[in-house]
């Protein structure tokens, strides 16, 4: 039997937040909202001492030499960045020999991090980027004691946008899933270098929802037919398909929860805001046997496995169904035991590449209100990123009506939609920026596969 065919595209990289202007009303709720979620990250956000330690960190990491030639502050609340989030170089005068050289500034330890890439870019004439492009480019930089100085009084860049998001859903599939600590160091190092502040964090979902339909009497012989295998968790978590190369053994769920915790630790230091997974209504089959008389659908077959059953054609609990809260709260809650209160930033794809069993636009409201209404319950600070993949996707299905039913589910500014495919196919354009609710538009980086 064939394996599901993997999507052509890897789309890496979001660039820019915009915020929507009709109508009205939406672009004066969207900012004040999303200045809200900024000081909720901003009161989970790491100590200055920390984030300063991190930021110093990742400098010696990438550039152990010069690990002495930097200085890292964390720049208070109405210092030299005032209201706006930035980065200011300067250099350090009088600085003894092998001292600090240079003297970087910034909100968190993100903007440390950019501010150091920065210097290193337009003043060494450095290059960082992924290894299979160029990797990171050192030579040029001179000898501690020797660095170029700033002109003036230094150089102050601002963030012109809030957010800068990194990742899609498959990426975990295409990529993240064969990566041990090491490797997912070096990546959020260059998250942290590229300014990156709003990454995605599926790793160890699947050890949660073990823990969570345990909470609901599943078993674990009906998670193995419920749980893809490692290459193909992102699919199986999408609805798309089920069981097709697992089992997944205690020891990889296990430690993929291990790794997870890892990699939100050093999102936190940094001073990111890790975007953690939801409930959008996909079962394991089980649940049809354990709840007789709750209201659960088959979807249709995805573009794989030939229709066969054993793998196709997942369960989706109704979001009318008072059991649909119910086990997307306890989700949410089991990911702050686990984790701890480190976001607010949920993200919830809903019928990606699977088309929902029916157009009306109450059902499809419904759906949505139930996915954020189990959210906020974990979570009373809930925000929902989705992203707008589905209204690319499936365009003949996704019209005025049924789009406005979705995003208008929940109330304006506790949704941001990811504009997935903007610098090609810009869903904004063509849907008045999406009836009103706050986006992301992206540029999307794409590996192609043989």
């Amino acid at each position: 039997m064939r394996p599901p065919p993997s999507p052509p595209l890897l789309p890496l990289l979001l660039l820019l937040v915009l915020l929507p202007s009709p109508p009205a009303v939406a672009a004066a709720a969207g900012p004040t909202s999303l200045e809200a979620l900024r000081a909720a990250a901003g009161r989970r956000a790491a100590s200055p001492a920390t984030q300063e330690r991190a930021a110093a960190g990742v400098l010696r990491r990438l550039l152990p030499s010069h690990a002495l030639s930097f200085r890292f502050q964390i720049d208070p609340k109405g210092g030299v960045c005032g209201d706006s989030s930035c980065f200011r170089i300067s250099n350090v005068d009088g600085s003894s020999k092998g001292g600090a050289e240079i003297l970087i500034q910034g909100n968190t330890a993100v903007e440390l991090a950019s501010g150091l890439h920065w210097y290193l870019k337009y003043w060494c004439g450095v290059h960082i980027s992924w290894d299979k492009t160029g990797g990171a480019q050192l030579a040029s930089v001179p000898s501690p004691g020797s660095l170029p100085r700033v002109k003036g009084t230094g150089v102050k860049v601002e963030r012109p946008v809030p957010w800068n998001y990194y990742q899609n859903v498959v990426t975990s599939s295409y990529s993240f899933v064969w990566w041990d600590w090491r490797r997912w160091e070096k990546e959020i190092d260059w998250m942290a270098l590229q300014g990156i502040n709003l990454p995605l964090a599926f790793t160890g979902q699947e050890a949660v929802w073990q823990k969570v339909f345990k909470s609901f009497n599943v078993t674990d012989r009906d998670l193995d037919d419920f749980f893809g295998g490692p290459a193909f968790l992102a699919w199986a978590r999408m609805g798309n398909l089920h069981a097709w190369g697992g089992p997944l053994s205690q020891n990889w769920l296990d430690q993929q929860l291990a790794l997870q915790k890892k990699i939100l630790s050093r999102m936190i230091e940094l001073g990111m805001v890790p975007v953690l997974p939801s409930f959008s209504g996909n079962v394991p089959v089980a649940f049809k046997k354990l709840f007789p008389s709750a209201s659960i659908t088959r979807l249709g077959e995805w573009n794989t496995v030939d229709g066969n059953p054993r793998w196709c054609c997942t369960y989706i609990l109704d979001p009318s169904d008072a059991l649909f809260i119910d086990v997307g709260q306890a989700f949410i809650k089991q990911q702050m035991k686990e984790y701890g209160d480190i976001t607010s930033i949920y993200n919830c794809d809903t019928f990606n590449e699977n088309t929902p069993p029916t157009n009306e636009p109450a059902y499809i409201s419904s759906l949505g209100s139930a996915i954020y209404q189990a959210m906020s319950r974990g979570n009373k600070d809930a925000v929902w990123l989705m992203q707008g993949w589905l209204f690319y996707s499936d365009a003949a299905f996704w019209k005025e009506s049924q789009m406005k039913a979705l995003l208008h589910s929940v109330p304006i500014g506790k949704m941001m939609v990811l504009d997935l495919f903007a610098d090609v196919k810009p869903i904004w354009q063509t849907s008045s920026q999406f009836y009103g609710v706050p986006y992301i538009w992206l540029v999307l980086a794409c590996a192609w596969r043989e």
